[in-house]
């Protein structure tokens, strides 16, 4: 099951390469059936998930090349299962939000499932050298979607993704290389490494190795300058791939690897990752606070948001760790609905400068009705996902770490400041001339916009339909730091 999903995407990438050029209809319509039968495949294993087993379940594992401890193995548990159930619903819905991509869609649509496939690859993963070449697999497509489908700096910002990732990408190999021929018998099994005892020297500069290529990707300050670009020139469906899944593969990675193998190193560097979680928070937010860029302004408002996982690692806690975990699941949502909101806008007033918009909810009321929820949302407001995630964060991280818990709360003030002022100047200032033959959302962009938002309800009503999964990933966190 967990293999058909990995691999269903790029089944559908190829049936499309093989479409004629000119069957752009033909494109989407094979792009949504592949993505969407990947997202029941995985509704599916994710209501048929036991929490209350512990331990991996739906895994597969087959032997590679065993002289060398390498093997095919794939599984799931509470820590990864939600990304992967993530991942195919933002694929599904950006696909459809990309219906009216006119330029080459056959190689638009064919990328965007191989991007899925790396993705869900990279959470599936628990032999560390598959988990590695996913992760490179996932660069190839993001590149090109910027490249060819982004704005008038698509290059630069392309290449500065590359690179940045490429360095995290190498330093991260080493730390993988490093436990392989640290361990006793030689593997590359996540799970075998995360029982094994290390060296406090070793330990240590692993950590740093592998924390360092995934605190690129997250991402953490100052390691972050890459992904502003990236979103501003990334068309709307790859910006919510980009900030609802691709950034959480670093947090996962850090939660897996570096929590979940090195505990001790952990322990030890809880200190600077705390001060690396306020400087995210708060510099995110601060940043957010003067973009003039409305799509620059999400984009920062991630970076800020990413802060609150680091936070909740920090403080090393039961309850810290699951609102990391919940954080980067919540933050996928909300950011992704944000990211397609601002899209229609832009499609329709053809500009994103804030200071250019005035009065647009007269004219676009559905898109401003979900933008103020998205927005609400993402300050935390109670009743919503945010406030889940961001509430079990302080909650969790309180009692160890105290002055970074408050001052990573005064974020979320810092967040309202930057949400409530942008939606009073787009959406509720005078109104003006220039926008009175705007048009609303309409047809199939209602759907991703209505899925989304309900999630986010959902979650912040009910969150046992996520806290009981992630809960069980955690518990193996836990016993991992023996708290």
């Amino acid at each position: 099951m967990l293999s058909t999903i990995i691999f269903l995407p790029l089944v559908g990438a190829v049936v499309i390469a093989l479409l004629p050029k000119d069957r752009t209809p033909l494109h989407r319509g094979v792009a949504a059936a592949f993505s969407g039968l990947c997202l029941a495949l995985s509704l599916t294993v994710y209501f048929a998930f036991q929490a209350g087993t512990p331990g991996i379940q739906f895994q597969e594992r087959a032997a590679w090349v065993p002289s060398l401890g390498i093997s095919y193995f794939v599984g799931v548990d509470g820590l990864n299962l939600p990304m992967v159930l993530l991942t195919s619903i933002l694929t599904f819905l950006a696909v459809l939000s990309s219906w009216r991509i006119q330029l080459r869609t056959k190689e638009y649509f064919a990328l965007l499932l191989i991007l899925e496939t790396g993705v869900l690859g990279v959470f599936s993963s628990l032999d560390f050298l598959l988990f590695f070449l996913f992760w490179e697999v996932e660069l190839i497509p993001m590149y090109l979607l910027i490249g060819i489908w982004g704005g008038p700096r698509r290059e630069y910002a392309a290449i500065k993704f590359v690179v940045y990732t490429l360095v995290g990408s190498s330093l991260m190999l080493l730390g993988i290389l490093a436990l392989y021929f640290q361990s006793s018998p030689r593997t590359f099994d996540m799970i075998a490494l995360s029982q094994m005892q290390w060296s406090p020297a070793f330990a240590s500069v692993v950590f740093l190795l592998l924390f360092v290529g995934f605190a690129v990707k997250l991402p953490v300050f100052p390691f972050h300058t890459w992904l502003p670009d990236a979103h501003v020139e990334a068309p709307t469906a790859v910006s919510v791939l980009l900030a609802g899944v691709l950034l959480k593969m670093g947090g996962y990675g850090i939660l897996r690897a570096n929590v979940g193998i090195l505990p001790s190193a952990a322990e030890q560097f809880a200190g600077l990752i705390a001060v690396l979680a306020v400087i995210n928070v708060l510099y995110g937010a601060a940043a957010s606070m003067v973009q003039r860029d409305l799509k620059s302004l999400v984009a920062y408002s991630s970076v800020s948001h990413m802060g609150y996982v680091l936070l909740g690692v920090a403080a090393l806690s039961s309850v810290s760790l699951s609102g990391a975990a919940l954080q980067m699941f919540t933050h996928g949502t909300i950011t992704g609905l944000l990211f397609l909101l601002v899209g229609l806008v832009y499609e329709r007033t053809h500009t994103r400068q804030i200071a250019d918009m005035s009065g647009l909810a007269p004219r676009m009321p559905v898109v401003a009705t979900l933008f103020v929820m998205a927005g609400l949302a993402s300050l935390g407001l109670p009743g919503m996902s945010g406030f889940i995630a961001e509430f079990t964060v302080f909650i969790g991280s309180y009692g160890a770490i105290p002055l970074a818990t408050i001052l990573g709360a005064f974020g979320v003030v810092i967040t309202a400041g930057y949400t409530l002022w942008m939606l009073q100047r787009v959406f509720f200032g005078p109104p003006t001339e220039r926008w009175a033959s705007l048009g609303d959302a309409r047809g199939i962009e209602i759907i991703p916009l209505v899925s989304l938002i309900a999630i986010i309800i959902l979650i912040g009503v009910y969150p046992a339909v996520l806290t009981t999964v992630v809960d069980h990933g955690i518990a193996t966190l836990v016993t991992r730091l023996g708290l």
